[in-house]
């Protein structure tokens, strides 16, 4: 059994009802949910004329290795109309790999852990409420120490 952490974001629709329709479509396609932060609101980041993100961590447990694990995700972001078209324009879902196990991977399609965890405040503190003692397999660090380093300072806050 695998141990992902994901990021699902949003900023088009009925944002909190696209988060809810990704974690139901990962928990059936991919393995046991076995916790979810809180959802976060937070500025768009890279691509800033564009509505505010609603984000939310989550752990995986998965029999799924990591490439497996990437090809159910996109192919849940297409059946939820997720249309690539700009890099960080709005979109009605994304679903990132965070953290595989300890596992490093550079593929053209699949980079873990994800190059900018340390640098994005909005994925790091949905993921520091389930799970700050997760260690960043490269960095050494904690996910709460990853936070206190980042110089990220979007705002970032609870809706619920």
């Amino acid at each position: 059994m695998h141990t992902a952490y994901l990021l699902t974001g949003t900023n088009l629709g009925e944002r909190k009802k696209n988060l809810a329709d990704a974690a139901a479509l990962i928990a059936a396609q991919c393995g046991q949910l076995t916790r979810l932060s809180s959802i976060y609101e937070t500025a768009a980041w890279g691509k800033t004329d564009q509505p505010a993100f609603l984000n939310q961590a989550m752990e995986l447990k998965t029999m799924l290795n990591a490439r497996q694990l990437i090809r159910h995700l996109l192919k849940i972001e297409k059946k939820m109309g997720r249309i690539r078209e700009e890099k960080y324009g709005p979109r009605l879902i994304d679903i990132d790999i965070l953290l595989f196990n300890n596992e490093v991977h550079d593929y053209e399609f699949l980079r873990l852990p994800h190059p900018e965890l340390p640098n994005r405040r909005f994925a790091l503190l949905p993921l520091a409420e389930i799970a700050p003692d997760q260690i960043h397999p490269l960095l050494h660090l904690t996910v709460s120490g990853m936070l206190a380093n980042c110089t990220d300072n979007l705002d970032v806050t609870i809706v619920s």
